[in-house]
């Protein structure tokens, strides 16, 4: 099984809303494609219709070459996500968790046990996998996340803001392993806002705005086409973001 990502002319409307429009996007095995837009472009809608989480209104979401629409249970066995804000069971601890986890994939539970054991350990989160989730800090929270979207070894990963809530440590651990998977022909679609993490771990970007799609290719070569020195400049001339200093000295009037 090859990890891809595929969307062909995927739009989706909620009521008048177009959110997502007629968007265009491939990301090749041992890539980590980063994703980007500013909030309410249509990247976590993309999202949850490659994920099976919503169905389009038209176009194809591929996953693993597998029709997303067509089979839906197939697409979600090959692929991990890791949601924005995810939603956890908060009676369950983190062992109990991804025992269920590995459960819904199917896996031996020797297999699974010892990938929890492994993950929880690595993480530093030995101590507290019998915490219930309600009790767990946000960073505790994100490790299972993670966690269970790596348990089952996906060939494709979906990341929103994977590195939330992390500390320096273990935001780096993940960073190196992301860069370790693409080596290993794994596909990965990185959704955040923080663009030094982007330029930094992304091997191509893909910037979109009210559905669709603005510019793609690597930071560098966004940057030049929009005559800026960064990624960050770039995407505030594309976007049409407000004067950001503007408005920060504005804010700091409003102070007064």
């Amino acid at each position: 099984m090859v990890g891809k990502i595929q969307a062909k002319g995927l739009s989706k409307s909620f009521g008048k809303v177009r959110a997502v429009d007629g968007l265009d996007l491939n990301v090749e095995p041992g890539e980590i494609v980063g994703f980007l837009g500013p909030n309410g472009a249509g990247k976590s809608t993309t999202v949850k219709m490659l994920t099976g989480m919503i169905e389009p209104d038209s176009g194809q979401a591929r996953v693993c070459d597998i029709d997303v629409a067509a089979d839906p249970v197939g697409a979600k066995r090959c692929l991990g996500y890791v949601p924005e804000s995810g939603a956890l069971y908060e009676s369950l601890s983190p062992a109990k968790f991804l025992r269920m986890v590995g459960s819904l994939y199917g896996l031996r539970p020797r297999h699974a046990e010892q990938r929890k054991d492994r993950f929880l350990e690595l993480f530093g989160m030995s101590e507290a996998r019998d915490r219930l989730l309600g009790a767990c800090s946000k960073g505790m929270k994100q490790k299972v996340l993670i966690s269970a979207a790596l348990l089952s070894n996906p060939q494709v990963l979906f990341l929103d803001e994977p590195l939330n809530g992390l500390d320096a440590s273990a935001a780096l651990v993940v960073k190196t392993l992301l860069k370790e998977l693409a080596g290993q022909g794994r596909a990965i679609l990185f959704c955040s806002h923080i663009l030094d993490v982007i330029e930094r771990v992304c091997t191509r970007v893909v910037i979109i705005h009210e559905g669709r799609k603005l510019a793609e290719g690597a930071s560098e070569q966004i940057a030049a086409e929009c005559g800026a020195d960064t990624l960050e400049n770039a995407f505030v001339e594309l976007t049409g973001v407000r004067d950001t200093e503007r408005v920060a000295r504005e804010m700091l009037v409003a102070l007064q």
